[in-house]
């Protein structure tokens, strides 16, 4: 039954999974920005998985000490907890130089406002997703590896109550595989 103008609605939030979704979503901003920062590798795409979720490399080889050193300097930031605002631009071309990286830009013909995320500091990006407040609310950052497939390089990560999943799936199959070696 369709909707008319004037009925009354209800809407629920699912608050745990709108939750992650805002750590993934923040995390990866933060993700990128380091290693656009420290090494000019662009972000291409980024996929949210329900377990874990990537982000697309724009660079031919991702090594293991700058996943070290991203992962530092993003669980360094998140420690700070420093603020994560929404900004609106009533064009484009108000934001000025407010947006420090848009990977995609925008399209040509775009009219009126933009959205743009600001982590203090660290990364200005247009985005219409739903972020923290602040970076303390990310809790923590895991680059867990480096896949290689055709003409991409996926760094895969977790955020948040994902890690602390992670960590307790792992800590009890540990758990499971004492007592089956005993």
């Amino acid at each position: 039954m369709p909707l008319k103008v004037g009925d009354e609605v209800l809407q629920v939030v699912n608050w745990e999974r709108r939750h992650d979704h805002m750590q993934q979503h923040s995390g990866q901003h933060l993700i990128s920005a380091l290693f656009e920062k420290d090494f000019n590798y662009n972000t291409k795409a980024w996929w949210l998985g329900a377990e874990s979720s990537y982000i697309d490399i724009d660079g031919k080889d991702i090594t293991e000490a700058e996943m070290k050193i991203v992962e530092r300097k993003a669980n360094e930031l998140i420690a700070q907890a420093l603020p994560v605002k929404v900004e609106m631009f009533d064009t484009p071309d108000c934001a000025g130089d407010e947006v420090t990286r848009a990977s995609r830009g925008l399209p040509i013909d775009l009219s009126g406002p933009i959205r743009v995320i600001n982590i203090e500091g660290v990364d200005s990006n247009m985005c219409c997703g739903t972020h923290v407040s602040n970076l303390a609310q990310l809790q923590m950052i895991k680059l867990m590896n480096i896949e290689k497939a055709k003409n991409k390089i996926l760094v895969h990560f977790l955020v948040g109550n994902r890690v602390l999943k992670k960590l307790e799936t792992s800590f009890q199959r540990e758990l499971q595989l004492n007592l089956l070696l005993k």
